[in-house]
């Protein structure tokens, strides 16, 4: 797929832009910015999941709510900026252990408390062996070359990161990039094989060397090898969807696409249409239990007092299965008032959808779809993650 190279003029706007407003803000301003947003960073799904309709930054994720009470929400306005501006290259024997997504703890802004080991922090789910796109922000556009780590086997999140727990599985230089600089959609983009045989927790560390500056920047994604295709866990604000793949090499890419869907036609529609309703404002939340069951939920359209969602429940198992249950807690003044393609159970703020006689049955890797409609004082999304069992 072709792309049209950004004008120079629209990124040296950007770019002015972004020290004006540094400036004018009082921040210390730095010479590139950037980092992992497929799979994406601690401080990149943070700031997702923080985003509010006010401007405000109110992260759900226990894990970035206390990474804010410790260091505050700067750093989220800031996710793009965990840097060094001298590392000039240096990794292991120059970043203490223990700080690696911090830079060090060298950054003009403090990500101090992203260096949390802990086990709840959003999560990517992968698989195994698979080629996927990486996209990492181009928030400023400066050649050099990104370092791609990942923690060997059995590492455990709730230890501090160390060098030892890291191998590097790529170096990729001046990879293609697409959008303008200075946007959150804007990123570099190649082709990343992942290593076979893994399953379980894992990170992916990427320090990128910038050629014309001592300048480098680091990123910690948290990961689960567990037959994923991209999805996110732990974070109840809309992201973007994973990238199409594009032709960052030579060599066929593997998409970081969704599963296939195996969902069945409703049985029956909402009872009621809202008259008008805005765009789509896709989220994902769940759980990967063992069972190899995983649901991500969507708010498809939302208006006063109420929203459409869609939930999605995937099958990563090798064999399909024939029953699934989905529970969550709904958010205070949210009300669900039809469902279908799923068998409704409330009791208070807890709700249970089991599945129909025609939608139990998921393929190996595949997933099914139910919907509903729901009355909402505006609290749309879960207050915590989807509890997912199949058999």
């Amino acid at each position: 797929m072709s792309r049209r190279k950004t004008p120079t003029i629209v990124a040296a706007l950007a770019g002015a832009f972004a020290t004006v407003c540094a400036l004018l803000l009082g921040l210390p301003t730095a010479q590139a910015h950037g980092l992992a947003i497929m799979p994406g960073s601690r401080t990149y799904l943070c700031y997702q999941d923080g985003l509010t309709g006010t401007g405000a930054l109110t992260p759900t994720n226990p894990a970035c709510q206390a990474a804010v009470a410790q260091g505050g929400t700067t750093p989220l306005y800031n996710w793009f900026a965990v840097l060094d501006s001298n590392a000039g290259g240096r990794g292991q024997g120059y970043v203490p252990d223990g700080t690696l997504c911090s830079a060090g703890n060298k950054s003009p802004y403090d990500f101090a408390a992203y260096n949390a080991p802990r086990d709840d922090w959003p999560k990517t789910h992968l698989t195994s062996g698979a080629t996927i796109e990486l996209d990492y922000s181009n928030w400023a556009a400066h050649p050099g070359e990104f370092r791609v780590y990942l923690t060997k086997q059995g590492w455990s999140p709730t230890t501090p990161l160390a060098w030892a727990d890291l191998s590097l599985i790529s170096t990729v230089v001046n990879p293609p990039q697409v959008g303008s600089p200075g946007t959150d959609g804007g990123h570099y983009y190649w082709n990343q094989a992942l290593p076979a045989g893994r399953s379980g927790a894992a990170l992916m560390f990427i320090q990128w060397v910038r050629s014309d500056s001592q300048e480098n920047f680091f990123s910690c994604s948290d990961l689960v090898f567990d037959g994923g295709h991209g999805e996110v866990t732990g974070i109840h604000q809309p992201t973007s969807s994973p990238s199409p793949s594009r032709s960052a090499s030579p060599s066929p890419s593997a998409s970081a696409s969704p599963s296939p869907s195996a969902s069945a036609s409703p049985s029956s529609s909402p009872s009621s249409s809202p008259s008008s309703s805005p765009s789509p404002s896709p989220s994902s939340s769940g759980t990967m239990p063992s069972s190899g069951c995983m649901a991500t939920y969507s708010v498809v359209s939302s208006w006063g007092g109420g929203f459409q969602g869609s939930v999605e429940v995937m099958n990563h198992n090798s064999t399909p299965v024939s029953s699934w249950t989905l529970k969550w807690q709904t958010g205070a003044g949210t009300t669900i008032t039809n469902l279908w393609n799923g068998a409704l159970t409330v009791s208070g703020s807890d709700v249970t959808v089991k599945n129909v006689a025609y939608n139990g049955t998921i393929g190996a890797n595949s997933s099914t779809t139910f919907g509903f409609t729901a009355n909402s004082s505006g609290n749309n999304f879960p207050t915590g993650s989807i509890s997912c069992t199949a058999s």
